[in-house]
Order: C-alpha cells, then structure tokens, then sequence
C-alpha cells in the first residue's frame, strides 16, 4: 500500500468512538527474548512481543480510561498487524496508522534478560525501519488532534533519521506539521530519553534544543541528562554530586533550583525528574519529583524499592502514571502529586512483569 494516511484507505477506516484526548507517536519494535533463558546467540526459541517508549505509555492510558491514539508507521505484513491488533486489544485508536509496503522492515530489539552480575544487554536493530520515514503529508492530523489535550513524543523518535544516516529528518517534518493542527489548549509533552546507540550527544543537542526552546510544555527528564547536555545543575552547593551523578540524596531544594533552571531554560509549564538508584540487576531503588512553572513542586514521599524482573518499560510507565494526573486534575499542584503517585505506583508494578507492555 502507499505511505498515506490510513484514514483513506481500507485498514482503519471506521470512526474512532470519541476523539482521543492523548496522542503519541513513534515507533515501535518487535522484541525477541529468549524465551528458554539462553542467551540469544544460543537460544533457537524466541519469544515475540512489542517494545516502543510511545506505544507502552498509550497503552498505559487506554487501559485507564484515557481515550488514546497512537501514530506510527508500519509495514503491510504480520509485524505490521501484530502491532495494531495488539494497541486494537487494549482500547488504542490505530486509525492514523501509516501503512508501508509489506516488503519493508519492521524494527527490532534483540534482548537478553541480566541476572546479577551479569547486565541485561539489547542490540538495536533500527536502521532503515518502515516506521523511521514516517513524514510530512502522511499524517491526517488535523482529524488526529481535534480533540486532543496532550501531544507526546519522546527524543529517541528524533533520533531515528540520524541512526540510519538520513538527510532529512523525517519525524521532525511531521512533528512540524501536527504543531500547526493541534488545538490551542493542547499541551505538547516529551520524554527527554536519550539513547547514545542511537546518536551521538552533540547530534541530540542540536535537533532537541530547538524543539524544547519553542515546542514542548511539559519535559520527563533525568536531572543526570539536564547536566550533561546543558551543564544545568552544575553549579552552586550540589555541582559536585550532580556532575558525578551522584544525585541520591538530593535535597527538595536542590531539586527544586534544578527542576527552575531547566524551566527557565526552555519556556515550560513543567518538568518532572525520574531517579533509579540500581543496587543490582534485580534490586533498585525509585523516586522522581516534578515542578511547574508557578513554583508548584511535588517528590515522592520516599524512595522505594524495586524487585526488578524486566526493567524494559518501568520509565514508560511512570510517563503513563505522571499524564493521568496531569490529564485528570490538571497542570497543577493537585495533578503533580497525583501524576508522581501514579507514576511511582505504575512503574513499580510495571518492573515486576516481563516485557514492556504495561499489562
């Protein structure tokens, strides 16, 4: 089929019962892990499932109530339907669906599951996937967004035309497009989530910083990444810790003058900060805070613990958590403390399953 909007054509034609309130975009790839332990050089009994930042938080919101879209582009064949059967299952509007011809690839994610003291190690395999010429004109998304209250996205779907060597960014171009057709009111959130396999830092800095100075509202970050990238941070009585990331511990106030700086940097409604303490590959510690741009300021009341069996899909998760509070009690004092208890509860539940979908 051609690469246009899948509104036109046979696949997800029918209407959509009320129009979503969240929509995301990215990609999404098709997970193997070796379903008999081995390791996945070894093994020749593979388990098949969905991994993707967007997808999982979309899924997240559906399955809580939030009518939620999710906009990628996929190939005609059966990695192509696995994946709008599955976000069909959970109550995920795929109607914005891009179809690529069968031919082309789906992403992939070959992972093998850490045990103490051994990592869990994934290998990408990304480049030149259908979903990374997702691009300007193959979206309807005036018709997407006429309802929308929140636009999200995350830094790993900019990142995709620089990891396969592309000259135009093709995710850029469409991000562009929807900005001019989403409603006023509609806030644009994205999870900062940089991955160096796929970009370099200086790569990442120049497509992201002129997204978050003119586009975004609300930023998920870690205070980790706001230092290596911007220096934000760095200086004053908590520089040295944060420099070394060595942030456990961290005052309200440090955090608070951070959580600022990086508002004040970029022009946002909020930002929120996730921290994992990691012990062990199956012991970890979790908190995160977030803050907004008239001082409202919100931490998890303490750090808890996580007994992790798949860590793939615990920040995705917590997005999922921090949106509901924001998309049920509003940018706001009130919708900060429910979206970080939200968060928080999600994200360990979340780490105690295997696989990325929060099921």
């Amino acid at each position: 089929m051609n690469s246009q909007p899948a509104v036109a054509g046979g696949h997800d034609a029918s209407p959509a019962a009320t129009d979503p309130w969240f929509v995301s975009f990215g990609e999404t790839m098709v997970r193997d892990t070796p379903a008999d332990l081995e390791r996945p050089e070894r093994t020749r009994l593979v388990y098949l499932s969905l991994a993707g930042s967007e997808f999982s938080t979309t899924v997240a919101l559906s399955r809580w109530g939030i009518p939620s879209a999710y906009i990628t582009r996929v190939p005609d064949n059966p990695y192509g339907h696995m994946l709008r059967n599955t976000a069909r299952s959970y109550g995920v509007d795929t109607r914005f669906f891009v179809w690529a011809p069968k031919t082309e690839p789906m992403a992939r994610f070959i992972f093998e599951l850490g045990r103490t003291p051994r990592p869990t190690v994934g290998v990408y395999q990304r480049m030149y996937a259908a979903s990374s010429r997702l691009g300007k004109g193959m979206v309807a998304w005036a018709q997407a967004l006429a309802g929308a209250r929140l636009l999200h996205t995350t830094g790993i779907t900019f990142g995709l035309a620089a990891h396969s060597g592309y000259s135009t960014n093709h995710w850029l171009a469409a991000f562009r497009e929807a900005l001019v057709h989403k409603p006023a009111h509609c806030l644009v959130g994205l999870d900062f989530n940089y991955r160096r396999t796929l970009w370099p830092l200086q790569a990442a800095r120049a497509t992201l910083t002129p997204i978050l100075e003119d586009h975004v509202d609300v930023l998920i970050t870690t205070v980790q990444d706001m230092a290596a990238f911007y220096n934000i941070g760095c200086d004053g009585r908590w520089g040295d810790a944060i420099r070394s990331e060595n942030i456990e511990g961290l005052p309200d106030e440090a955090l608070q003058a951070v959580a600022q700086a990086v508002i004040e940097r970029f022009d946002l409604r909020a930002v929120a900060f996730t921290m994992r303490y990691v012990d062990t590959m199956e012991e970890q510690r979790w908190e995160a805070c977030a803050s907004t741009s008239d001082g409202a300021f919100f931490r998890s009341p303490a750090v808890r613990g996580l007994h992790v069996w798949d860590r793939l899909g615990g920040g995705d998760a917590w997005t999922a958590g921090f949106y509901y509070g924001l998309l049920t009690a509003g940018l706001s004092a009130e919708g900060l403390a429910k979206g970080v208890m939200m968060g928080d509860a999600a994200t360990r539940l979340q780490q105690s399953l295997m696989y990325d979908l929060p099921i």
